[in-house]
């Protein structure tokens, strides 16, 4: 790609980021501090990070099983590339909810960031505002939930100024869009203040999790007594002491108990039933004047069909990355079924496993609408903060624009969504071999 004869089109030029590296290496010998090669990013957040904070982004349930079965569903299918196709011009956006963005990428909801970084949840909120793309705040936020809007909101002021002279694309000046997921504890108070907070500050679509009301069996996490909500003074409270609602209730008992907050209101091993989904959908409906209202960790069709009944807009399919139930599906190997059940219906967002360019390309032909990262980010800003996050980010988009160059793709929505058929083909005796030798030395 020629930087200086680009057509302009309806997706930014991704694939430029990887010129910018390069010149930046042979001309001025300014090298990247890290590798964003996936399995090498990995292993790099052993050097980055504490103990605690590197297995918690990096824990599994169990022998880790399901968070391998992630990997090997991408594995497993291959993709077909064509050829002689003029692809100077790609479209990768795609319409969510009523927001237009300019791929089809969102940044997952993960708690307690700063274990990572110290501004935690404000940078890859801003971030994300810079990049257009949207930012879901999870309920186990070391942030206020007004403090990551403000951030988001700054991150696409800045956008919006590098851009001015832009006229690539309407995207460039739109609002990045924001979504809130909620961990829905017993206390309906409680939930609704949460609500309420999360639609004043911009949170305009609310994803409930539902496979977390207790957490998962994780040995690497046992092993050294991490779960930082019972430390004394440690993050991950915030959303709650932050609350009014919750302080009115359990303000002096947080100061005695720094676990109060996650296992009143967030994880407190007392799940919910399908009864309970129609009052929170009505609670969040009421406050957002009908604005959507998802399911998190759908893993078979038939739940998939139950959301759809009970008035959800979408679903996320997932299995907490592998964080949850050990010895489970890969959510990519179910994504196809709940696609054809459900995928005309509502939207279909995919979490669980993505690492590269490519595996957004096949999870979006097996059907998905989008899909959601989470530690390839934070395992960016774990190296380099606000810089690092923001280095995974673009080189993923670059990765995603690459890719669609040379397969031979020109639009995300007319050539590759729902068109497994014809651009990927199924290898079934296929042996993933895990993570590359190079990362493990």
């Amino acid at each position: 790609m020629d930087p200086n004869d680009k057509p302009s089109g309806p997706s930014p030029h991704y694939s430029l980021y990887q010129r910018e590296v390069f010149r930046r290496g042979g001309e001025q010998g300014n090298l990247p501090s890290f590798s964003v090669h996936p399995d090498e990013l990995a292993e790099s957040t052993k050097q980055t990070l504490n103990s605690r904070a590197y297995f918690y982004a990096n824990s599994n349930a169990g022998l880790g099983w399901t968070d391998r079965a992630n990997r090997e569903a991408f594995y497993r299918w291959r993709i077909v590339p064509r050829a002689l196709i003029d692809t100077n011009v790609r479209d990768l956006s795609v319409e969510i909810f009523g927001h237009r963005i300019p791929a089809p990428i969102m940044l997952a909801p993960i708690g307690i960031n700063k274990l990572y970084t110290p501004l935690g949840e404000l940078v890859p909120a801003k971030v994300a505002g810079e990049l257009g793309l949207p930012y879901c705040l999870s309920t186990a936020a070391s942030q206020p939930i007004e403090a990551v809007a403000q951030a988001n909101d700054q991150g696409t002021l800045s956008r919006a100024e590098s851009n001015r002279h832009d006229s690539s694309g309407t995207w460039t000046s739109a609002k990045s869009p924001r979504f809130f997921q909620l961990y829905m504890g017993h206390d309906d108070e409680i939930t609704t203040s949460l609500l309420e907070r999360a639609w004043k500050s911009g949170f305009d679509v609310c994803m409930l999790t539902t496979d977390t009301w207790q957490l998962g069996w994780r040995p690497t996490d046992i092993n050294i007594a991490n779960y930082t909500f019972y430390y004394p003074g440690s993050v991950g409270n915030e959303v709650g002491s932050s609350d009014p609602t919750f302080l009115k209730k359990h303000g002096r008992d947080l100061e005695k108990d720094s676990g109060k907050w996650i296992d009143s209101s967030v994880w407190h091993g007392k799940a919910h039933t399908w009864e309970k989904i129609p009052w929170v959908i009505n609670e969040w409906k009421r406050i957002s004047h009908g604005r959507p209202f998802l399911i998190k960790g759908i893993q078979c069709a038939e739940d998939a069909l139950k959301a759809h009944e009970m008035g959800c807009q979408g679903i996320v399919v997932t299995n907490h990355a592998g964080r949850q139930v050990d010895g489970a599906i890969g959510s990519l190997e179910i994504l196809p079924e709940i696609a054809n059940a459900v995928g005309d219906k509502m939207t279909v967002i995919f979490d669980s496993g993505i690492r590269t360019g490519s595996d957004i390309l096949k999870a979006m032909a097996l059907g998905a609408h989008a899909v959601m990262i989470g530690r390839l980010y934070v395992w960016g800003m774990s190296h380099e903060g606000e810089a690092g996050c923001r280095h995974v980010l673009k080189s993923l988009l670059a990765d995603l624009d690459i890719t669609m160059t040379v397969g031979g793709f020109r639009s995300i929505k007319k050539d590759v969504q729902g068109k497994a058929e014809s651009i990927l083909r199924y290898n079934p005796s296929g042996v993933y071999p895990g993570p590359s030798e190079h990362a493990k030395l």
